[in-house]
């Protein structure tokens, strides 16, 4: 802990060094992104110092949290010819020069691993990015590293363990370390919390942003089905894989909206009314904890507040079939896509496809299987694509009508704007042989199904462990979402930094 004492002096000794006598003193703990704009236009900071000190973070805290797998070693380089860009007055972005951190299920074309957390893809990279990280290059960000997050993405086997990677162990909770991350996206959730980076992404199928996000105080952003390209993201299935923002305030995740979303679907969003006349806040989640009772009675008078009509509603019963539904259109795709992203990419031999995989972790089963399963893997092999095309065409299109309906229901029969909903209960206790057996509840699965945005940020607590509230709306509302969003902020709601 002394050592990073010294090294953070000597960095702020270093900032001072070169910045005009009258400068303001930097503190760079929590920085927000707006905070870095303005540090590193005055030329109070540098790219290369912002990096410099997460690097030192990471070295400091991760050992303990298991939150990042990978550290980019040209992240330094990447700094300096930003701020060579800078100096000469072509920065590219409003995020230029700041560093981010990737889920490791997504491809990147450095010497950083792409391995959803698998040992079989242990030391993999990649000749190719993500679409979404050529975007992310281009507007002139520093890929810091990349984040641990459930094997897989949480779809190996039926009791895995939110948080656990056989690569990078157990990702833990910044509040609590006694208690999940939650997952999938559990380093790109951490990260930000702990102060290990500026800005991340996590992917979600069904809560995979929504539920870290939550349970670590960061706001997370589901985006509208096919909005962010999933070209190079590792997949479980293409109808709800999305790539989002996972960051610290709002407006972060906003100006990385910005960024990473196509273009035709950026123009949609900014086309979309953003003035909202009425929500709709689900009260059904009040009597399962204090703090979430109490978090809505704030969120509603927020609202009420800013003249904000607020139709409360004690209900939230998913239709019944869409579970079943959902599950099987996954499984079936997870064997069609899983299986074209490891031809396209070249994956390793044992890694060929799902078969490989699976007898690569039958072969390796004292370390790999030792803990749960892959019984999500196994029942992807056994599909027949062909034959059973029309069934899952059909559990398909029922999940999203289902999914779909039980929104618009909500939205219409009310004339609302939004739906405002507690997003899970609080992080429970890690226990690796029971797997996630104090996981008490969650929203995220109609949005996740019907493709519809979502938005989290922190708005209360349960004792030491953050609390957040969901905001959902109809596609591509994303900007009324981030707009609400930024209001609760503003009214002391949103990100509060873990104890030391």
């Amino acid at each position: 802990m002394r050592l990073r004492h010294l090294y953070i002096a000597w960095l702020m000794l270093a900032i001072a060094a070169c910045s005009p006598a009258s400068q303001p003193e930097v503190n760079l703990s929590h920085l927000s992104a707006a905070q870095a704009q303005q540090l590193l236009d005055d030329g109070y900071l540098t790219s290369e110092q912002l990096v410099r000190y997460y690097l030192a973070q990471i070295e400091t805290y991760n050992p303990r949290l298991a939150a990042i797998v990978d550290v980019n070693p040209d992240a330094i380089a990447q700094a300096q010819a930003r701020d060579a860009e800078r100096h000469a007055g072509q920065a590219r972005s409003p995020l230029h020069g700041l560093p981010i951190v990737l889920k490791a299920n997504i491809a990147s074309a450095d010497s950083l691993p792409t391995t959803a957390g698998a040992q079989v893809l242990a030391g993999f990279t990649t000749a190719q990015d993500a679409e979404l990280v050529s975007r992310l290059r281009d507007a002139g960000l520093i890929i810091l590293g990349k984040a641990n997050l459930s094997e897989w993405a949480n779809f190996r086997g039926y009791n895995s363990i939110s948080g656990w990677s056989g690569l990078g162990g157990q990702t833990l909770n910044p509040y609590f370390h006694t208690h999940t991350p939650c997952g999938s996206s559990s380093g790109s959730g951490v990260a930000p919390a702990a102060d290990l980076t500026l800005l991340a992404i996590g992917t979600e199928t069904d809560g995979s942003i929504m539920c870290p996000a939550s349970v670590n105080g960061v706001v997370g952003v589901k985006p509208t089905r096919g909005s962010v390209s999933g070209h190079g993201i590792i997949p479980i299935a293409s109808a709800q894989d999305i790539a989002g923002p996972m960051t610290r305030y709002v407006y972060d995740a906003r100006l990385l909206l910005e960024v990473i979303a196509e273009p035709q679907a950026l123009r949609r969003m900014h086309q979309a009314p953003v003035t909202v006349q009425r929500v709709v806040l689900v009260r059904a989640f009040d009597s399962r904890f204090a703090g979430v009772e109490q978090m809505t009675e704030r969120v509603a008078r927020h609202f009420n507040q800013q003249n904000i009509d607020v139709v409360e509603v004690n209900q939230w019963q998913l239709p019944e079939g869409l579970g079943d539904a959902e599950l099987e259109a996954l499984i079936y795709e997870f064997k069609r896509d899983l299986n074209a992203w490891l031809e396209e990419f070249g994956a390793p031999t044992q890694a060929a496809n799902i078969d490989a995989i699976i007898a690569y972790n039958q072969a390796t089963s004292e370390q790999n299987l030792a803990l749960f399963g892959q019984e999500y893997l196994e029942r992807a092999a056994a599909i027949d694509l062909e034959t059973e095309k029309d069934s899952y065409q059909q559990a398909l299109g029922l999940s999203r009508e289902l999914a779909t309906s039980f929104l618009d229901e909500l939205l219409q029969a009310h004339a609302a704007d939004a739906i405002v909903v507690p997003s899970y209960g609080p992080a429970w206790p890690i226990t690796p042989v029971e797997g996630d057996v104090g996981y008490s509840f969650g929203t995220a699965t109609p949005a996740a199904v019907a493709g519809y945005p979502s938005v989290t940020l922190r708005a209360g607590q349960e004792g030491e462990l953050p609390l957040g509230i969901s905001l959902i709306g109809l596609p591509y509302t994303e900007w009324r979402l981030l707009d609400l969003a930024e209001r609760l902020e503003q009214d002391g709601m949103g990100f509060a930094p873990p104890a030391p």
